[in-house]
């Protein structure tokens, strides 16, 4: 379906208000140009027509006691007109808006992976809004000057089909005009969004990374970098500048100026015959509404520039919401016993540069089994295929027996928790940011995850307790505060199979002796892998998977591995001296 379509559709949602809107736009628009009609009769018939020079004042003013009431008429429709199609249009922006980040939830990890944060915020805030100029004031602007051209041409006919004809040649023209317009302007402004969106995300990067750059002194390089990317913008901004300054106006008064050449040459060579001779009522009228006439048509050509601006912001819109997506399945199942098999499992990011190369290993109930290796070695990338954040190449992963591929991603996660290496919170409060405002998750429940893991020692001396406020990411929140809270918020949940991704990585150790004692306690029961880098912290775990290149190259307990001498024993000297230092 073609992005003009697409737009239409949209609109046909809120088609009443549309409706309505346009139907007091047609009563306006009547009232409106039914002024010169007025003014001809009043100077052919009492005017210009009066017996003996007497002139009846009676008719003139009921016949301006008309034209002063359509004027008030047509002021009050315009204005109903106007905030009917602008609700209409507020409500049209509204809902795609709202589609357009529903949809954004049901995209793939994987799609995130090579799209930066700032483009995607500028296809649902910057792109959206120019969609949103195209209902307020170019569509309204389109039909209004619509209605207003074919009135004057009904009446220009009315009045003398001769010279009515000879101002047709302003419909092909302006057409061309539109055509030709869009062939250019839809290259430049495809281009001039390309780099909005680019800008929109190095602002965020840098906003995200200020620190790093501020530290680094990069304060000049990025400046220079982003001057390159405002310049290229600039560049094509006024190539839109001289098509819009160079046509627009210039067209209309051309237009115009051709136009009243035409009817002087029509009126003085044509019309002042003895048989032919119109009245100073009708050359008054047709003079006023060819006046009129160049109004919607420098509207519409001055509106063509916020057209192609629209339709190029729509494309990129729909364009995001053609990604393929999944639904949102609110499905529930029973709790999972938590046993977890990987039976020959193959995966890449891209094409077959596989990262993880025929895995096989068993979790089960109530086990706990620690990931380790050096980066890159694949560890993070076995929990993305557990949580389906990415699929399997080949190869399965089971739950109890069951292939998550044959559950949805969201009844898959229903029954896990995970806690990251650095955890990210949500502006609100404490309290939310545990319990992600699910109504499952009472106050009480949030009071007790938290104390479960010793937040309760950690978060004691904040003013509000668990009801104190977190801005963006926590930032106000130490390392240790928010690694807490990310941990309560995944207990809280009670999750069958428990993830922790370099859990105690950021943290001190007095903290981490707070988690790793509440880890002792509430691990009982679930399934729970552990990614670390600090092997104190998985010393008592069942089972230790050995990680290099994308294969387990060695698997058994703490004591077994280091009695091996192999891969591990050395990480484990690295870290400790001497493995006999136990």
């Amino acid at each position: 379906m073609s992005t003009g379509k697409r737009l239409w559709v949209y609109a046909l949602l809120y088609k009443k208000l549309l409706i309505m809107g346009m139907s007091l736009l047609t009563v306006a628009v009547a009232a409106d140009l039914a002024g010169p009609l007025i003014a001809k009769k009043i100077i052919d018939d009492h005017i210009a027509g009066a017996d003996g020079g007497s002139i009846d004042f009676e008719p003139i003013a009921m016949l301006l006691g008309v034209f002063f009431a359509l004027t008030v008429v047509a002021a009050i429709f315009r204005y109903g007109e106007y905030l009917l199609l602008q609700k209409s249009a507020n409500r049209i922006i509204q809902k795609i808006r709202n589609d357009v980040y529903q949809h954004i939830q049901t995209l793939p990890i994987r799609y995130f992976d090579n799209l930066p944060a700032g483009k995607v915020v500028a296809r649902i805030t910057n792109d959206t809004e120019a969609i949103r100029e195209l209902y307020v004031t170019v569509l309204s602007q389109f039909a209004s000057s619509g209605m207003y051209i074919t009135g004057i041409y009904i009446a220009l006919f009315y009045l003398d089909w001769k010279m009515a004809t000879i101002a047709l040649f302003v419909l092909p023209i302006l057409y061309i005009w539109m055509i030709t317009y869009r062939k250019y302007a839809s290259k430049y402004n495809h281009i001039v969004r390309g780099k909005v969106s680019d800008m929109n995300a190095m602002i965020n990067e840098s906003i995200q990374g200020m620190t790093i750059i501020q530290a680094f002194r990069r304060e000049e390089q990025m400046k220079e970098e982003f001057e390159v990317m405002n310049r290229e913008h600039y560049k094509y901004q006024n190539k839109l500048l001289y098509i819009d300054a160079g046509t627009s106006h210039n067209l209309v008064g051309a237009i115009r100026s051709i136009t009243f050449v035409l009817f002087i040459w029509y009126f003085g060579g044509a019309s002042l015959t003895a048989s032919t001779a119109i009245s100073v009522g009708v050359l008054y009228a047709f003079v006023d509404y060819l006046t009129r006439l160049f109004n919607p048509v420098s509207g519409i050509v001055n509106q063509l520039a916020k057209l192609e601006h629209a339709l190029v912001a729509a494309e990129r819109v729909f364009r995001l919401m053609d990604r393929p997506g999944e639904e949102v399945n609110d499905e529930r199942i029973t709790r999972y016993q938590g046993n977890v098999r990987f039976d020959k499992v193959w995966f890449a990011y891209k094409d077959e540069e596989y990262v993880l190369k025929d895995i096989s290993f068993e979790a089960k109930k109530g086990e706990t089994v620690a990931l380790v290796g050096h980066t890159g070695s694949g560890k993070s990338s076995i929990m993305n295929l557990l949580f389906r954040f990415y699929d399997v190449s080949k190869g399965a992963i089971t739950i109890d027996g069951r292939n998550i591929q044959d559950l949805s991603r969201q009844t898959i996660r229903d029954h896990m928790g995970i806690v990251l290496q650095d955890p990210y919170l949500f502006t609100g409060t404490i309290a939310s940011n545990v319990s992600l405002d699910d109504d499952r998750i009472s106050r009480e429940k949030v009071e007790a995850s938290l104390n479960a893991v010793g937040g309760d020692r950690v978060l004691k001396h904040l003013p509000n307790g668990i009801d104190e406020p977190v801005i963006e990411k926590g930032s106000t929140l130490s390392s240790g505060q928010r690694q807490l809270i990310s941990f309560a918020r995944a207990l809280a949940f009670d999750p069958a199979i428990l993830i922790l991704d370099e859990a105690t990585s950021n943290i001190d150790t007095e903290t981490e002796e707070i988690i790793q004692h509440a880890m002792n306690v509430l691990k009982k029961g679930r399934t729970t892998f552990i990614i670390a880098h600090r092997l104190s912290t998985i010393k008592t775990a069942d089972r230790i998977l050995v990680l290099d290149r994308g294969e387990i190259v060695e698997q058994g307990t703490h004591d077994e591995l280091v009695l091996l001498g192999g891969r591990y024993e050395q990480m484990y000297r690295l870290q400790f001296g001497s493995p006999l230092n136990q």
